[in-house]
């Protein structure tokens, strides 16, 4: 991107095990969410705590609801989460 002249930022999520787990790579005009990333962190280890039992849904916070994944769920995430149970 240098040799473009193009400029950018990001942030990655390394789990413990070295894998990336998340990222995020954006131009100067638009700034990072600090708030968003410790969120997804949060999400990350507790999906990784719950060795993988459990899955965190659009906006989940510490404490909220989560979904148990599995092939009764394909399909129908939007019949048990609501988004109004991700914000307080």
């Amino acid at each position: 991107m240098e040799d473009a002249g193009v400029e950018a930022r990001g942030r990655f999520l390394i789990d413990p095990d070295g894998i990336i787990q998340g990222f995020e790579v954006l131009t100067p005009p638009v700034g990072r969410n600090v708030g968003e990333t410790l969120r997804q962190m949060q999400a990350f280890q507790h999906v990784r705590n719950s060795k993988g039992t459990e899955a965190t849904p659009s906006g989940w916070k510490p404490g909220k609801p989560t979904l148990k994944p599995g092939p009764d769920l394909v399909g129908k995430v939007w019949e048990v989460w609501k988004t109004s149970m991700a914000f307080d």
